[in-house]
């Protein structure tokens, strides 16, 4: 799989928003009168990576949009993260005689099962 672009993250939240677009809405959900009446629910778009974060779980805006760009730092943080390479080991031979041991045994107890031929008359 090729790995996107890698994408530089800025330490201070402001700079990381202004590289998004901030839109703000109205949280619906729980909440009343108080969260149906402001647009307290925060969308950031990170503009570079096209990735999208909300945040509506709490009643104030500021409280919203710094959630918001704590999941969006996760979020691009996990982007860029790369396993390390897979380095191959070897079967030790000791290990290949147990396999082959254990297939045997398991052949012969499958064996065992089997019907019986039938006996000539």
């Amino acid at each position: 799989m090729e790995r996107p672009d890698p994408v530089i993250i800025p330490d201070d939240d402001d700079a990381l928003l202004a590289e998004c677009d901030v839109q703000t809405f109205r949280a619906g959900g729980k909440g009343g009168q108080h969260q149906n009446t402001t647009d307290s629910g925060v969308r950031l778009v990170h503009r570079p990576t096209g990735i999208r974060v909300e945040s509506r779980s709490d009643r104030s805006q500021h409280r919203n949009r710094r959630l918001a760009l704590e999941r969006l730092r996760a979020r691009l943080e996990a982007r860029a993260h790369t396993d390390p390479e897979r380095v191959p080991t070897r079967v030790p031979p000791r290990e290949k005689r147990k396999r082959l041991d254990e297939k045997r045994r398991r052949a012969r107890t499958k064996k065992l099962r089997r019907r019986p031929p039938p006996e000539p008359e």
